[in-house]
């Protein structure tokens, strides 16, 4: 058998590959695009939960994108309380592969991968679906997702206003300090959801809650705002979407009735949104196939629950830069 060799970045290595905001939202929306053309092929994730899902769980992510010639399966873990042990809440991995003979190509430490990418889906969400003078941005949640929603989405809108919330005060002073460093711009660090949400252009909430709680109310949401939910267990009340000139999604088959988990969960459960009532997929957007945002006065809801094509197509542009420089490692495995 002849050898075969795969390509082996670390955290470190990520880290040294220093991916500009405009390199992470370029790989993330040729994935997006290919997915609107139909060339891709996007497994609906499943889940390991090893006790109960208020601990953590595992997704396992499966996606192949054509015209980067590479399949993929991430692992993540996602583990509320790991900041008890000095570790972040989702830690991954992810493999490539070549889609015509199965060879191992690449294992990446894709925990940044994770993260980016959420951040990035946000950010084309919103530069599709969002007013274009949008100026002041509301989030909720201080995970590593987090932080790429708010530096992305500024990267695009340079906002003049950004609230912060997150549940324990030490975690919202600290993501509002480190935002300030990294962005040159005051972060309001708020009490409340109601401070951080209520009237703001983008509204985008990544909550890491146990349970289903309706913490995010219908009546803070002012017309014309583009609206971002994508906690694991829902925060919205259940008329959220009564609001809605538009909702869209990031894959149906991963959001559609039978699934676990999701900002929209009891929504699709219940018949209150359906194949026939969604406006659109994102990558259909994102193609060209279908209208984003159409008028100013439009309220738009994206909910977008994590698309392995995305984490391919960010893993592939991070192993080309790295041959490039250099950074990395390659290891035997046949």
């Amino acid at each position: 058998m002849q050898e075969i060799w795969i390509d082996y970045l670390n955290a470190l290595d990520a880290k040294a590959l220093a991916l500009g905001d405009d390199e992470i939202l370029a790989a993330v929306e040729t994935a997006l695009e290919a997915q609107g053309r139909g060339e891709t092929v996007i497994e609906p994730r499943v889940h390991l939960v090893p006790e109960s899902s208020d601990k953590g769980h595992f997704n396992v992510l499966r996606g192949y994108v054509k015209s980067l010639n590479t399949a993929g399966v991430k692992v993540v873990g996602d583990f509320v309380d790991n900041y008890r042990h000095g570790l972040p809440s989702e830690l991954a991995v992810l493999n490539l592969f070549d889609p015509h003979t199965g060879v191992p190509k690449a294992v990446i430490d894709a925990t940044a991968i994770t993260d980016m990418r959420t951040g990035a889906v946000t950010a084309l969400g919103a530069k599709h679906l969002a007013r274009k003078g949008s100026k002041v941005l509301g989030h909720i949640g201080a995970r590593g997702t987090s932080y790429w929603n708010v530096r992305l989405l500024d990267h695009l809108f340079d906002f003049d206003e950004i609230r912060i919330h997150s549940r324990r005060p030490e975690s919202r002073n600290a993501f509002a300090a480190r935002l300030e460093q990294d962005l040159g711009k005051r972060i309001v660090a708020t009490d409340s959801w109601e401070d951080c949400l209520k009237g703001a252009d983008i509204m985008v909430e990544a909550s890491r809650l146990p349970e289903p709680t309706p913490l995010f109310r219908t009546g803070w949401v002012k017309k014309g705002a583009f609206v971002v939910p994508y906690g694991t267990m829902s925060a919205l009340e259940f008329d959220l979407t009564d609001i809605m000139d538009k909702v869209v999604v990031d894959d149906w088959g991963q959001c559609g009735p039978g699934r676990p988990f999701g900002a929209l969960r009891r929504h699709v459960d219940e018949g209150k949104v359906t194949a026939e009532t969604l406006h659109a997929e994102i990558g259909q957007i994102v193609a060209g196939l279908k209208p984003g945002r159409e008028r100013d006065d439009e309220t738009i809801l994206f909910w977008h629950r994590g698309l392995s094509t995305t984490d391919v197509a960010l893993g592939a542009a991070m192993v080309d830069k790295a041959r490039a420089l250099g950074i990395g490692q390659r290891l035997r495995f046949a």
